[in-house]
């Protein structure tokens, strides 16, 4: 099953918000139905992100066909329907630039960008199962944060793309999953995956991360990422920056998983990143809240960069 794909003249997604409890189709045939899946996770993860881009653009085009400021309207709504991945606007600009060639160029291109999408899991399910052995030795024991697999991107994932092949290979010990307030994405979404593909794990509330580090209750932290930025700061799901404060404390591992097209050379580091903050009513209904969706790890405190093309090792000195 796809996380996100394009069927008869339409988007079809899974609907991420009724998980784990209904596995619900949702189809979309408007660029304001897409904008509010989108807003409201409903579809969401780097890389699905960057498909979902990609086939709003191809939604557009054929919605509102000679119409030409409407149709740029609706791209820029898709573009900036989330402000901090940069998948979402890279895979709407990508397909934007076939809009002169008409609405099969366009789908032609954002189809291509799920395809590539896909092969990237692939890719990135192998050269981080080999790291991770490298790092950590046979059998290792990872914590991971928020979502990272097939639902996070079409089909795979990232870091769990890469969990699930150290599984294939009879080389995982164990799991543990954070749960990822306030929107729990690991106790439903993560949790969800691992019993679906048969892989023992345990969830764990997002403060205990750090303390079961230090307690050697895993050998390595491993997620994803929405921005990978030109000096090695990571952005990621809020409550990442924690573990890797975890890791670096008790010594282990900390390694960040997602493709190329996560990579944003043109963002020199992460305080140059937009943070969307959600609104209080993800939190609570009766104060004020702050309610950062992301927060940026340090490229010092980062082990490993694995892309679908390379390992990025930012513990000697490499970066981007």
């Amino acid at each position: 099953m796809r996380t996100i794909d394009w069927v008869d003249d339409a988007i079809e997604i899974i609907d991420q918000t009724a998980l784990p409890g209904e596995v619900r189709v949702l189809r979309l045939t408007t660029v304001a139905e897409l904008v509010a899946a989108i807003r409201s996770l409903a579809v969401r993860g780097a890389p699905a992100l960057g498909v979902a881009g990609a086939f709003g653009v191809a939604l557009a085009a054929r919605q509102f066909a000679g119409d030409e400021r409407a149709r740029a309207d609706a791209v820029q709504l898709v573009e900036h329907a989330r402000p901090t991945a940069v998948n979402l606007a890279r895979g709407a600009r990508r397909a934007a630039a076939l809009l002169a060639a008409g609405p099969p160029a366009v789908l032609a291109e954002a189809c291509a960008v799920r395809d590539e999408e896909i092969a990237a899991s692939a890719a990135m399910a192998a050269l981080g199962a080999d790291l991770m052995v490298e790092l950590c030795g046979a059998r290792p024991r990872l914590l991971t944060h928020c979502n990272t697999g097939g639902l996070a991107a079409v089909t795979g994932g990232t870091a769990l793309g890469v969990v699930t092949e150290l599984h294939r290979r009879g080389a995982l010990a164990g799991v543990i999953a954070s749960e990822t307030r306030p929107l729990l994405q690991g106790a439903r979404l993560t949790a969800w995956e691992l019993r679906e593909a048969g892989i023992d794990f345990r969830v764990a509330v997002d403060s205990a991360g750090p303390f079961l580090l230090a307690r050697g209750e895993a050998d390595a932290v491993i997620l994803g990422a929405d921005r990978i930025c030109a000096n090695g700061d990571v952005i990621n799901k809020v409550g990442s920056y924690a573990h890797a404060l975890g890791a670096r404390r008790a010594g282990l591992p900390f390694v960040v998983v997602a493709p190329e097209s996560t990579v944003d050379l043109d963002t020199p580091d992460g305080a140059a990143v937009e943070i969307e903050d959600r609104g209080a009513a993800e939190v609570t209904d009766y104060a004020a809240a702050v309610n950062p969706a992301f927060d940026v790890t340090p490229h010092d405190l980062v082990t490993a960069i694995v892309t679908d093309r390379r390992v990025i090792r930012l513990d000697r000195g490499e970066r981007p």
